[in-house]
């Protein structure tokens, strides 16, 4: 089995720093699902683990999170993709939990889920405490995963997000600081 682990917020649909609230504030970042449906055509099953705090917070219930996930499930299928498996964190970071990422919770239950390993694992995330999460279970590098999924294709040389710069011909923006400042 081919299993790929992407956060939510920031990697599927835009972030915000006032929390997705309800379907309305859910917009998908340009490209990302048919990226996703891109990944189902080469074979891969698709799970999605996010820090969900705004529960614990009191700034949605999960009737709430239910229907944004629905609403993405929807906008996938509109464009022939899928995601297998939504796991979530609902606490918060006082709660010291060991599903919240950095903590490697989440991750070691879609491992146990799918009966993998998760040594090799691609898990995209846009934040720091993604990368320690994938790396406490010892997940792949994203760049790694960019490399095997371009089969030897040329690398999209449209600019890189934020900036005027032109992708190297090797695929991702080498710069970090080429990243968007959500």
């Amino acid at each position: 089995m081919k299993l790929v682990i992407l956060d939510r917020d920031g990697v599927i649909n835009e972030d915000s720093e006032h929390y997705i609230k309800s379907t309305t504030e859910w917009v998908p970042i340009p490209g990302s699902l048919e990226a996703i449906a891109m990944l189902n055509n080469a074979g891969y099953t698709v799970a999605v683990a996010s820090n969900q705090s705004g529960l614990a917070r009191g700034l949605f219930d999960i009737d709430a999170l239910n229907r944004i996930h629905s609403r993405m499930m929807e906008q996938l299928e509109a464009v022939g993709g899928r995601i297998d498996s939504i796991v979530f964190c609902p606490h918060g970071p006082q709660d010291r939990c060991q599903c919240r990422k950095p903590a490697p919770g989440l991750l070691l239950e879609l491992g146990h889920r799918y009966g993998v390993p998760l040594a090799g694992v691609p898990v995209i995330g846009d934040a720091l405490r993604d990368l320690q999460a994938a790396a406490r279970v010892g997940a792949a590098d994203p760049g790694t995963f960019r490399q095997r999924l371009r089969h030897g294709k040329r690398a999209s040389t449209a600019p890189c997000r934020g900036t005027r710069r032109r992708r190297p011909a090797g695929g991702g923006c080498a710069d970090p600081r080429a990243t968007s400042t959500r």
